[in-house]
């Protein structure tokens, strides 16, 4: 068999999807291999969410190409949906195929492995499209937890983000079929799904039209699905209602583990950011969830140096995120794209600016993550053990995301067992202990 190598970059979602496409490919007599084990083809899936993912792309194809030359490079994703001119001039590419076309892969990609055809285009990237069809995708490179791509697309047009110029409209899945896709990752032995989209609050557009919601949803895989657990990649604020809040509370399936974008702190930056939202609709969302999930995980997005975000607007997310019952924060510092509106809105703020904002509140997520660990030690939880570690630890997560070690028993990988959680170890992580070992 010929051997594949992926490299995913960017966001759960196109992890889900770089791991469909590789399972597509295995009819053309692909097996999935490591980058370094001198694969026949290297498929790259690009992101564009700032301008290192950009960066990063240019150097992994170099890499590629010193460990195999004679190897076939194909680049797909957001990037090479937005620049595949760019991305076709790279020396190394042999193809870049768009959102679309991605897809299509295993139609498109003979005549580039046998390289006797002259003068095949570099590129097959088509414009984007209103009517993109909807691709169903999930991830099965770790048999403990899978990302299930269930929304794609976003009609959200924020400030600074490409996403809509490179995915597209939002559309989803139909429930039946992500109903039937759990039950084919649960035949694969996964205990934990996560489930991923563009925009997943906004599940349920087939074809142009709402038919169903997100709710609707939650509560059929709440009660008709066989797997145990489900935790939500990332949900907008304005799209995590109260009804949904509450039903998540008495679920049996659904993780008491929220990330919810914010972005700003501040109402003036959310307004030139274009967000749907103001800062104290964010604050109901988390007290919502504290008063019913008091040990809930509520984790943050937040972008530092949007244009227009002064240092005294700074100060007001940092305040804010520091008052916030929160867990912890993703921080991004703000990257200028093509055909955004945020490339006109001034004052910009300098990269010394950014770099500063950033540190301020990347120590602010390790004292929010160290407090929130810090308040669950003496109370018990079920942890999917996943790995062991050099040191004779095996670690898995809470269903409430607390990272816990504990020593390393083969027997117990794959599988939810209760811990009590007894003291915070120099990794940052918990140190747990097995109390009955279980068979689930």
């Amino acid at each position: 068999m010929r051997k594949v190598a992926f490299y995913t970059l960017g966001c759960k979602l196109n992890f889900a999807e770089s791991s469909s496409i590789a399972r597509s490919l295995e009819p053309l007599g692909f097996m999935r291999a490591d980058f370094q084990d001198s694969p026949d083809l290297f498929v790259i899936n690009t992101c564009s969410v700032t301008e290192q993912a950009d960066k990063k792309c240019k150097k992994v194809v170099r890499e590629a190409k010193k460990i195999n030359p004679a190897s076939t490079v194909v680049i797909i994703g957001c990037y090479a949906q937005l620049k595949p001119e760019e991305i076709a001039s790279i020396p190394g590419v042999d193809l870049v195929l768009g959102a679309n076309e991605k897809f299509q892969m295993p139609t498109l990609l003979p005549p580039y492995l046998n390289r006797q055809v002259k003068d095949l285009p570099k590129l097959i990237a088509t414009e984007i499209r209103y009517d993109l069809d909807y691709h169903a995708s999930y991830s099965v490179n770790d048999r403990t937890r899978t990302f299930l791509k269930v929304q794609d697309g976003c009609d959200y047009p924020c400030s600074y983000c490409t996403i809509p110029l490179a995915r597209g409209q939002s559309r989803s899945d139909s429930i039946e079929k992500v109903l039937a896709l759990i039950e084919e990752v649960a035949a694969n032995g996964v205990k934990e799904i996560v489930l991923t989209g563009v925009n997943i609050g906004d599940f349920g557009i087939q074809q142009g039209k709402r038919v169903e919601t997100f709710f609707d949803l939650v509560r059929a895989i709440d009660t008709e699905s066989s797997i145990e657990r489900f935790r939500i990649s990332s949900i907008e604020p304005n799209l995590l209602t109260s009804e949904l809040i509450q039903f998540l509370a008495s679920s049996s399936r659904f993780v008491p583990h929220f990330h919810i974008p914010l972005q700003s702190g501040s109402n003036s930056v959310l307004r030139l950011m274009k967000r749907r939202y103001q800062r104290e609709l964010y604050v109901d969302r988390v007290s919502q969830i504290r008063s019913v999930m008091p040990n809930a995980c509520i984790g943050v997005d937040v972008i530092v140096g949007h244009p227009g975000e002064t240092p005294e607007l700074f100060l007001e997310t940092y305040e804010f995120l520091n008052s916030l019952a929160i867990s912890y924060l993703h921080v991004f510092p703000y990257s200028e794209r093509a055909n955004t509106y945020a490339v006109d809105i001034q004052p910009k703020v300098v990269g010394m600016q950014k770099a500063e904002r950033s540190k301020m509140l990347h120590i602010l997520s390790e004292k929010k993550r160290h407090a929130f660990y810090m308040s669950q030690l003496s109370l018990t939880g079920s942890v999917l053990f996943e790995e062991s570690s050099e040191n004779g630890l095996m670690e898995g997560f809470s269903e409430n995301y607390v990272r816990v070690a504990v020593p390393y028993d083969p027997l117990q990988i794959n599988t939810i067992q209760p811990v009590r959680y007894k003291s915070i170890m120099e990794t940052g992580h918990v140190q747990g202990e097995v109390l009955i070992v279980a068979s689930r």
